[in-house]
């Protein structure tokens, strides 16, 4: 077994979301210095994969749509080689003329094509990363950061996605008899990579219940990985559990709980995201707009956000903003300040784990704008999950109403 492993084992929504449609928003203004926040998506597939959209398509909508930074993270291929796609085949899988808002978006000069759409020979050729961010990136507003889901089955026939965001080239899912093992042979691969490359590459996690492939204890275990999504915004994936079986949320503090008392290892760190493959507002099983994280960083640069990241300093959202968080070590306070919207009320639930806790805690329940909480003896770490009554711009199947998720303080 690996080294690594050894030391511890609606109508209206789909109609917003047709890309090259929706009206762009203006650029946010900025501070000339200084720390600030950023929106972005860390899980998203074209039609380099299994997504639906066409790569300059995709990005565009999310720069337009105020994101800061994404990244295009395609099953096992890095998006840098030739290809051409036949437009029968991209506008089946679309369900749409995805050929034409695709020309018509950007023109003849941009799309290439050869052979004929009458007699169905025409292929398309798909831009390269390097070509979409040419067309995409902009200093201080918009940020295409290359990456790749590894994407495999352990032997015990368990499925396993990890992304691994801020890449320069392609990377291989390498197999471990189990989940765990699998794991830590994906993270060495990326630790060998970033040292090499001297690149500040991130690796997470993705959808842990998908199939139900991954348990707390796997995550609890391997206690190099510090990421992983407790909310991913495709439907029917199984974030909120079942009768037999957590949701990510209670997953996420059933392995903490396990860093903590079996381990005495560092906390896991939750994401949210998109894992975006629909994008014609035909479908919506996996839409983009449905969750990101928001990272406090000085720069709009891949290393940068990587860097705070890995710190623990940024939040996870599907609607709710929040202008600060901020905890204090000497008091053990953890308190927050939500960006009020008009007609909706905010819950913030304040989860932890007690000194022998197995499994996340309700510490305190605080409604309003500015909740805070202070750990008590005994309390190992707070957490805040903030709910709105408002509901998110791209509804989900499997939750009603804006949340955002604060990372575990007071380790």
């Amino acid at each position: 077994m690996p080294s690594l492993l050894l030391l511890r084992a609606g109508a209206c929504a789909a109609a917003a979301l047709l890309l090259g449609f929706a009206a762009a928003q203006a650029p946010r203004p900025e501070p000339a210095a200084g720390l600030r926040w950023w929106k972005g998506n860390l899980h998203t597939h074209t039609l380099w994969s299994d997504g639906d959209g066409f790569p300059d398509m995709v990005a565009a909508w999310y720069r337009d749509h105020g994101y800061h930074f994404l990244a295009l993270s395609e099953h096992n291929v890095f998006a840098q080689s030739e290809r051409w796609m036949p437009s029968r085949a991209i506008n089946r899988r679309a369900g749409v003329d995805a050929v034409a808002a695709y020309r018509a978006r950007f023109g003849p000069r941009w799309v290439e094509s050869r052979g004929q759409a009458a007699d169905g020979s025409e292929e398309i050729r798909l831009k390269t990363l390097d070509e979409v961010r040419a067309m995409v990136d902009e200093p201080r507003r918009f940020l295409l950061i290359p990456s790749v889901e590894l994407t495999g089955t352990a032997g015990d026939g368990r499925s396993l996605h990890m992304n691994a965001t801020n890449l320069a080239a392609s990377l291989s899912f390498r197999r471990g008899a189990t989940i765990a093992e699998s794991m830590v042979r994906n993270l060495e691969q990326v630790e060998e990579y970033a040292a090499r490359t001297g690149r500040e590459v991130l690796l997470h996690v993705n959808h842990p219940n998908y199939k139900w492939g991954i348990t707390a204890e796997d995550l609890a275990s391997v206690v190099q990985e510090r990421f992983f999504e407790v909310w991913n915004g495709v439907d029917n994936d199984n974030d909120p559990g079942d009768a037999q079986r957590p949701s990510t949320d209670a997953l996420w503090d059933i392995a903490n709980a396990l860093r903590l008392t079996r381990y005495d290892a560092p906390p896991l760190y939750g994401l949210a995201t998109d894992d975006t493959h629909d994008h014609h507002g035909n479908k919506t099983r996996a839409l983009p707009g449905r969750a990101w994280v928001m990272v406090r960083a000085p720069h709009l640069s891949a290393d940068s956000i990587v860097r705070a990241l890995r710190a623990g300093d940024f939040y996870s959202s599907t609607g709710v903003t929040l202008t600060d968080v901020a905890y204090s070590p000497a008091e053990r306070r953890l308190s927050l300040r939500i960006e009020p919207v008009a007609g909706e009320e905010f819950t913030t639930r304040f989860v932890g784990v007690r000194r022998q806790g197995t499994a996340g805690e309700l510490l305190a329940e605080v409604k309003g704008l500015t909740p805070a909480y202070t750990l008590k003896p005994g309390e190992r770490y707070v957490r805040a999950v903030v709910t709105s009554t408002g509901k998110p711009a791209v509804p989900s199947d499997e939750f009603p109403t804006k949340r955002a998720w604060t990372q575990p303080v007071g380790w």
